[in-house]
């Protein structure tokens, strides 16, 4: 790797980096990259990003994350069947991370724990809105599809406070 940043780490520096990125904690890894280097000669958050991103190549890892595959309505069902108690909403709620926007697939039972995450919607990441190749969300029309046929099969009410789409509340 071609790095005047990367070159500058003590190999166990390096070492301690590469093993968070095995493990997919790009955070840690900048924070790990940056801290490791004296504080007047610490790169930008764009610079060390950028560096994490070349390692992450570099280890044969993809940076970018990876869509989710489409939801299987059939073992979903099958999986809210055998959660403990009573079934009384499915629900569909956005969430992000740094890696930019998402929906939760949520079941909600009448017993403690009451809220089950039953599958995590990405369709790419927010980088779509800078190419312009976003609207209409399709996690959001995933989830909505999706989750209205889980609400119907059990008889209980679906619900996605969705901002961007008028009339799914």
């Amino acid at each position: 790797m071609d790095s005047p940043i990367w070159d500058t780490l003590p190999a166990t520096e390096r070492s301690a980096v590469d093993a968070l990125i095995q493990r997919d904690h790009r955070i840690a890894a900048v924070a790990r990259l940056r801290e490791a280097l004296p504080a007047g000669s610490r790169p930008g958050l764009h610079e060390t990003l950028a560096v994490v991103a070349e390692r992450y190549r570099e280890l044969g890892l993809r940076f970018e994350r990876y869509p989710t595959p489409p939801l299987d309505p059939a073992r979903l069902a099958e999986e809210i069947a055998a959660l403990p108690g009573r079934t009384v909403a499915i629900e569909a709620l956005w969430d992000g991370d740094t890696d930019g926007w998402f929906v939760e697939l949520v079941a909600v039972m009448d017993v403690a724990p009451a809220e089950h995450r039953l599958a995590t919607i990405r369709h790419g990441s927010d980088m779509r809105l800078f190419n312009g190749t976003v609207p209409p969300w399709p996690e959001a029309q995933e989830a909505e599809t999706v989750g209205r046929a889980l609400a119907e099969r059990f008889d209980v009410p679906f619900r996605f406070a969705d901002p961007l789409r008028a009339g799914s509340v």
